[in-house]
């Protein structure tokens, strides 16, 4: 550790991009700690007044389980745009649930309507008409995959190793055949729910979801529908991130950033190139899109609820660390700008921008008339998408330069996540059942943007999280190459949501016999 003093803790702290200790500080940022009870403190939960059916599987089952998941993965359900998505293969995809799910779709409690031809509902009618209804949410839409770097075709679902390996294995059509496949089972074991509950499976969310998740949102809405919470991607089991925590810590998001796709167009005469203006339209906005690169939107830490969560840690940690965090008003600029220097966790801080599309130019000997850029931005949660486009007016400082907003939304309000908030705790009691391992939960926030939005007519609890363990390696995957996602894995997921929906089965998840830290 450093020497005592506040000038040795400043100077230790703005070395910490190479070291344990800023990982560790920002871990504190990103962490709240719960210590979890022993294993059999909670044993028996859920299902009130009913037996417990046991999530174990036979090797036919484990083996039917895997082959379900490739084939799903060999259909191509590429969403291109809003307007150019595989149908064909959405449609396929319809059809294999049928097959490999018979249970689900000819059980007399459950109810299946296609919405939009393509995506699917099911509605899970329970025993006790008491307890609120959730849902449990996916698609099954992936984004496109070209074969180039990839080590075996990405729609092959090519078995190696003890992988599985596609586009869609972690994004998210794991978690669509996962969820399908807990109900089969389930309902093989003769398992009737006491709780309601919905499977929404939207086929366009890599394309914003207006055709899917927001139809079936609609939909639920006119039929008077309110739901308890909601369980969507956006959420891990974080393994290896953060030196000094020695095991893996899980990550349920509570909200997500807001978003918004602008373009920026500039128009100018055409003519030959043998006679350039001073500026073509592709300079000017290049110029622009470069001033935005080159100036970060905001950094807010301070504006949102890191401040108070790092200041009421600050007693659990020995000395300098609860010196430094019960000081921010000194050392918080200095934790400001280390947050800056990772990718990832300078997306917590502020609203991030992206130059994603560049168009411009028809032929080499022609000054093309107009240029185009689409910038994506991810808009942090104290901020709103006009302050947001105006800083980009005042960065750009540019009157030739003409914007256009393609769609916006704003950031949306922490979903609850106290002792009270009963769909985050159930997903924190069944974590601790299935991740034994895991020994601390964030209450944290998605930096992209996931079908649960659509959701906010009929539900204030909207929860991200996707039972699998990931390490910094596996997120490079995300929208890229060598998508892939191991057998244990994908049983695991299947067996957490086998016992979560059984956990569900009760009116409030028990507290442990030990306590708790809580903030």
């Amino acid at each position: 550790m450093a020497e005592p003093g506040a000038a040795a803790s400043a100077g230790r702290l703005l070395a910490m991009g190479v070291t344990g200790t800023v990982l560790a500080l920002v871990a504190v940022l990103l962490l709240r700690t719960a210590t979890f009870p022993e294993p059999d403190e909670l044993r028996g939960w859920g299902r009130t007044g009913a037996s417990r059916i046991p999530a174990q599987f036979s090797e036919a089952e484990r083996t039917a389980m895997k082959e379900a998941l490739k084939e799903a993965i060999q259909m191509p359900t590429v969403s291109f745009s809003s307007e150019n998505i595989n149908t064909t293969a959405l449609a396929e995809f319809g059809e294999h649930i049928r097959k490999v799910f018979p249970f689900l779709f000819s059980t007399s409690f459950i109810q299946h309507e296609v919405v939009e031809q393509y995506s699917h509902l099911f509605t899970i009618h329970g025993s006790d008409p008491k307890l609120e209804p959730y849902m449990l949410l996916a698609h099954i839409d992936v984004v496109p995959a070209p074969n180039d770097g990839w080590e075996v075709p990405p729609f092959s679902g090519l078995e190696r190793d003890g992988f599985i390996y596609g586009r869609g294995t972690i994004d998210n059509k794991n978690s669509a055949m996962a969820i399908l496949q807990a109900m089969e089972l389930l309902l093989r074991r003769n398992y009737v729910p006491q709780r309601s509950f919905y499977i929404s499976l939207g086929h366009d969310e890599e394309v914003s979801g207006t055709y899917g998740a927001q139809k079936i949102a609609a939909l639920l809405e006119s039929r008077g529908i309110e739901l308890s919470f909601i369980i969507d991607e956006g959420g891990y089991i974080m393994d290896d991130f953060i030196p000094g925590f020695e095991k893996p810590f899980a990550w349920i998001s509570v909200s997500e950033k807001g978003g918004m796709n602008l373009m920026l167009q500039v128009d100018s005469d055409p003519g030959h190139s043998s006679m350039p203006p001073k500026e073509t339209s592709i300079g000017i906005l290049a110029a622009a899109v470069s001033r935005l690169e080159k100036t970060p939107m905001p950094n807010m830490f301070g504006y949102g609820t890191e401040k108070s969560i790092l200041e009421q840690l600050a007693g659990q940690f020995g000395f300098p660390l609860n010196i430094i965090l019960t000081n921010l008003w000194i050392f918080g600029p200095i934790m400001s700008r280390i947050l800056e220097k990772s990718p990832a966790t300078n997306a917590m801080v502020r609203t991030t921008v992206a130059l994603t599309m560049f168009n411009s130019g028809i032929k080499v000997n022609v000054i093309p008339p107009t240029a185009q850029a689409t910038i994506n931005l991810r808009i942090h949660p104290a901020q709103t998408v006009p302050e947001v486009l105006e800083i980009v007016r005042n960065v750009v400082a540019d009157d030739r330069v003409r914007y256009h907003v393609l769609n916006a939304f704003d950031p949306l309000p922490l979903s609850p996540h106290d002792n009270e908030a009963f769909g985050y705790q159930l997903l924190k009691r069944t974590i601790r059942d299935v991740f034994p391992e895991v020994t601390a939960v964030v209450p944290g926030i998605c930096v992209g943007n996931t079908d649960a939005r659509h959701y906010t007519n009929i539900s204030k609890g909207l929860y991200r999280f996707n039972p699998i363990a990931l390490n910094p390696q596996s997120f490079k995957s995300f929208h890229g190459l060598n998508e892939k996602i191991s057998i244990q894995a994908y049983e695991t997921q299947v067996a957490f949501l086998f016992e979560l929906i059984q956990n569900a089965d009760t009116e409030k998840v028990p507290r442990p016999h030990s306590a708790e830290h809580e903030l």
